[in-house]
């Protein structure tokens, strides 16, 4: 009981905190204490040797085939997914781009449209064919209707057939034609 005693009034209060008290007595304690004897190389025991055996060569675990090719696999997928995003994008940006142009094109129509319809003038037309060019109206009287002779026939006499190389210069003639 006395030993619970003391052990409780080497601290605070209850707490963990140790008194004054109780750290000079550790100090001294420490102090007092008879120093640590430190052993030479000589006065250690020698430490006897084992004979090395052979130990096998760390191997590094082994990569399977299927996994390397898996990788460079995904990589590729991946790399071709973010070059179709890229692309995706800039067509979008195009097409908005030129759905902006249809726009504007499309307004400048409508303007054209509306200047046009202004600048043409009826009595101005009229005018103009009936005095400067000597034009008149059409009438029943004045219409007169042609007749023309039978329509020109003509009638192939002979069809020259073409040789298949004729027809491959033919082909490729076509080709050019078309990518000029």
């Amino acid at each position: 009981m006395e030993s619970n005693a003391r052990a409780l009034s080497n601290y605070n209060y209850g707490t963990v905190a140790p008194t004054i008290q109780a750290m000079v007595e550790a100090e001294t304690r420490r102090l007092h204490a008879p120093p640590k004897r430190v052993t030479t190389a000589r006065e250690r025991p020698r430490r006897i040797e084992k004979p090395k055996v052979a130990t096998a060569e760390k191997v590094a675990p082994k990569i399977s085939v299927f996994a390397i090719f898996g990788t460079v696999f995904v990589s590729a997928l991946m790399i071709l997914v973010v070059l179709a995003q890229i692309n995706f994008n800039e067509t979008a940006a195009e097409t908005v781009r030129l759905n902006a142009h249809i726009a504007q094109l499309e307004q400048q129509h409508r303007a054209l449209e509306l200047s046009l319809e202004r600048a043409v003038d009826l009595r101005t037309i009229e005018h103009y064919a009936r005095d400067v060019l000597g034009m008149s109206r059409p009438d029943v009287v004045n219409s007169v209707a042609i007749t023309s002779a039978p329509r020109d026939t003509a009638i192939v006499i002979q069809v020259k057939e073409e040789s298949g190389l004729d027809r491959f210069g033919y082909f490729i003639m076509s080709l050019l034609d078309y990518f000029r």
